[in-house]
């Protein structure tokens, strides 16, 4: 035996309990709770944004995700890319997935 290091001893047998189905059953039910708390928001979460990108069109007023409100003026198809008209002769280009919302008409007007 040494000075430093003390002598470990193994346990006669397996813990109780620790079979092999029950470790299943709870690996199982840890991919449940993953995909119901995790998973599952995250993709319904994904599918709204996609819906909402493919339905912008030239006129709808819409918020950023950087707090910027406007309203689009140009839509382009082939790329990923509007134009956004902020204030009377501003104009920005947004790419469509820095869009957060779709807000109802006449909100900048009210603002």
């Amino acid at each position: 035996m040494s000075l430093f290091i003390s002598q470990a001893h193994a346990a006669a047998g397996p813990a109780q309990g620790a079979d092999g189905t029950s470790m299943l059953i709870m690996l199982a039910v840890f991919g449940l709770v993953f995909y119901f708390m995790i998973y599952r928001p995250q993709a319904k979460r994904v599918k709204e944004h996609k819906s909402l990108m493919s339905e912008l069109s030239k006129g709808d007023e819409v918020l950023t995700q950087g707090g910027i409100v406007g309203k689009i003026v140009k839509v382009s198809d082939e790329k990923d890319f509007i134009v956004v008209s902020i204030a009377e002769g501003t104009e920005v280009t947004v790419q469509k997935g820095a869009i957060n919302a779709v807000l109802p008409k006449g909100t900048m007007k009210s603002l």
